[in-house]
């Protein structure tokens, strides 16, 4: 016997119209002018609604929310006190429900191998490759997610670096990979820190899956760093005008001789972190290259 799938009725541009529980919205915000602060500061502001996933571009913002909880009227507001001068274009489309550990197995999310050591894949593939350290991500949905540069470039350094033992920091953990990948290499602690709930949340899912007992998970934003010290090694993959808002606040959790990998920004940001890393005391280590996208490597 096969069940049919629950449907509600809602609002959706002044028409009153039926939806089933897992469609979606697709809003487009294309916005003039465009660059890296203002998207994300975008997703942010659109996260704290009720959206769930983000696809920054060149020209704009695509987001995605569950269609039961999308209101045109809260985007538009958003839109109206957005912070720094910006106009917006708003255009909206309901993405019919389906099998989204599907669609993401068929078109978004195929296993990744990074430097022959780590695959990271979802708990719905097969033929997985065999690698020393095996992480599983689950997904949420089928949109606004991927292996970013920055991403696998803070992989490489915590799969080159000796980790056992050593306090870690993951600030701005998202899915939680990163924290993963941690404790897998034999961090005696780590404390993840995200301000996003549904990431939040996501993380949490993923630490589960992959037994990782030894991660604390922390909702909330840089304030969070007040508890915590003694830190050997500091991650911190967001962008860089909340790096260089925050960095006083990351070096204080640090220990001497302690690392900060810092990601999330372009190669000709080094600079401008750098400004604000050296009078608090913070050398300048290295930093690689991927794709135009920069990991930082400071020493305290």
């Amino acid at each position: 016997m096969s069940l049919s799938p629950l449907i509600f009725v809602i609002e959706f541009n002044n028409k009153l119209c039926l939806y089933k529980v897992n469609d979606y919205v697709e809003v487009r915000l294309d916005a003039t002018p465009c660059d890296e602060t203002r998207t994300d500061i975008l997703a942010a502001l659109l996260a704290g609604a009720g959206f769930e996933s983000f696809v920054p571009d060149p020209e704009g913002l695509t987001a995605y929310i569950k269609a039961e909880l999308y209101s045109k009227d809260a985007v538009e507001a958003i839109l109206a006190d957005f912070p720094m001068e910006t106009s917006f274009k708003l255009t909206d489309t309901t993405v019919e429900g389906r099998d989204w550990n599907s669609e993401w197995e068929k078109n978004y999310f195929q296993p990744i191998v990074i430097d022959d050591r780590c695959v990271i894949h979802s708990s719905f593939h097969k033929d997985i490759p065999e690698c020393t350290y095996d992480i599983v991500i689950d997904p949420k949905m089928a949109f606004g997610t991927g292996h970013h540069a920055t991403t696998t470039l803070i992989l490489r350094q915590l799969l080159s670096r000796n980790l056992e033992g050593l306090k870690v920091v993951d600030m701005g953990t998202g899915t939680g990979i990163l924290a993963i990948l941690a404790s897998m290499r034999g961090a005696a602690r780590i404390d993840a820190i995200e301000i996003d709930e549904f990431a939040f949340n996501n993380a949490v899912e993923n630490v589960r899956l992959n037994f990782a007992e030894n991660i604390y998970l922390h909702l909330g934003d840089a304030a969070k760093l007040s508890l915590i010290g003694n830190v050997n090694l500091f991650i911190a993959n967001i962008n860089r005008n909340i790096i260089t808002a925050d960095l006083a606040a990351y070096r204080a959790t640090l220990v001497p001789g302690a690392t900060m990998l810092l990601s999330g920004f372009y190669e000709e940001d080094v600079p401008v972190i750098l400004a604000v890393a050296e009078p608090l005391g913070l050398k300048y280590k290295s930093h690689q290259v991927l794709d135009r996208w920069t990991c930082l490597v400071l020493e305290n």
